[in-house]
């Protein structure tokens, strides 16, 4: 028997604003809440095949580039008409270094957590 990945941790100033993208990316509600942390999922609720995501209040500032970020694909349009539905939602473009080649656009959360949104469309689950 293997582990499956349950959760990801987010540190962030404004737990509800990233509460409010990551669940309009992601189609997500909030599972769950405290004095310092949200944590939403899959409207199934947790344990399902998709992870949560717990957004944890700190004021420690981020520094760099994160060394685990998401990727996401569209399930019910095309790359470009997804990625100006993530602009809609808060995101912004950032540029870590790419050639402008990439079968793929780097975006930042409202945050600055860099995320990428891949080309291929996936069945939803």
């Amino acid at each position: 028997m293997a582990c499956r990945i349950s959760e990801f941790v987010l540190d962030c100033h404004d737990p509800e604003a990233l509460a409010r993208f990551w669940c309009e990316v992601l189609d997500f509600v909030v599972l769950d809440r405290d004095e310092n942390d949200i944590e939403i999922g899959p409207r199934e609720g947790f344990g399902g095949p998709q992870p949560a995501i717990v957004l944890s209040r700190t004021d420690e500032p981020k520094s760099g580039k994160l060394r685990l970020h998401i990727d996401v694909n569209a399930t019910d349009r095309d790359q470009d008409a997804e990625l100006q539905r993530l602009l809609a939602a808060g995101a912004r473009a950032v540029d870590i270094g790419q050639t402008g080649e990439e079968p793929w656009y780097v975006l930042a959360d409202p945050e600055g957590n860099e995320f990428c949104l891949l080309k291929g469309r996936i069945d939803p689950l």
